[in-house]
């Protein structure tokens, strides 16, 4: 199983990335989970068809004890399985907390033992001061990390932040750092702006997503660009994205894995 996680600054395209990428890798053959990691809870909406899901939270209030592992995880396009770990009512309690209890209620009904899932991914939002938020990468749960960047200065500011958070982990054995995707914004010079921020860092752009009509147009019809839009040219960018994300990321026995 690999076990990968998606960071970014909020409102840098981080879900809509993650949720095509769970798309092409379903295309390419794979088991995916998808599980989103914002009190948004709308990691997931593109590739369940526009349906928003019951959250880990919303379900553990209403059922309890009585909690399955069907009331938490949904099947999207090509056979995405699809969890959302919700978060408190707004001004109420801590949303990092809330990741932190879904991931051990999904611990707790053995998720990956039961779905075996080939790859798992955690969309997770770019706050990694909270405990919560940097659980995926501090508790072992993803091994690598791939962090979602346009050439913006906050997006950057946030990915360096980021980085640094995965080289304090990584000292411990925890996950590592995979790359840089570049979402454009049609920045003067965005490539070469990023590319070298990524080299400041340590690492390197892995792919350059373009910014396209097509994934506004296919999230209109609450779709993926692969379910959305037939034809779209963003299903070879996405592809080539899975691509890379398999040959950086390693496989590790199902017995090594989180559950």
């Amino acid at each position: 199983m690999r076990k990968i996680a998606i960071y970014g600054k909020g409102g840098i395209g981080k879900s809509t990335t993650t949720s095509n990428l769970s798309a092409a890798l379903a295309e390419m053959g794979y088991k995916v989970m998808q599980v989103g990691c914002d009190p948004k809870a709308d990691s997931t909406k593109t590739v369940m068809g526009g349906q928003r899901i019951p959250t880990v939270l919303e379900q553990l209030r209403l059922k309890g004890d009585e909690l399955a592992l069907s009331d938490i995880v949904f099947t999207g396009y090509g056979g995405v399985l699809c969890v959302e770990s919700g978060g408190p009512t707004p001004g109420i309690g801590c949303a990092g907390r809330g990741i932190i209890s879904a991931f051990e209620k999904l611990e707790e009904l053995n998720a990956f033992g039961v779905y075996k899932p080939d790859i798992v991914i955690y969309d997770v939002l770019g706050d990694v001061v909270c405990g919560g938020f940097a659980m995926p990468i501090r508790e072992g749960y993803a091994r690598e990390v791939f962090i979602v960047s346009s050439g913006e200065m906050m997006s950057l500011y946030a990915a360096n932040n980021i980085a640094q958070a995965i080289r304090n982990f990584g000292k411990r054995g925890y996950a590592r750092l995979g790359g840089l995707v570049l979402n454009a914004k049609n920045i003067e010079n965005e490539q070469e702006i990023v590319s070298r921020a990524a080299a400041e860092i340590g690492t390197e752009i892995i792919q350059y997503v373009p910014r396209s009509p097509d994934i506004q147009a296919a999230e209109a019809k609450g779709k993926t660009v692969f379910e959305g839009l037939e034809n779209s040219h963003m299903h070879e960018v996405y592809r080539n994205l899975a691509s890379r994300v398999l040959e950086l990321s390693r496989d590790i026995p199902a017995e090594q894995a989180v559950s």
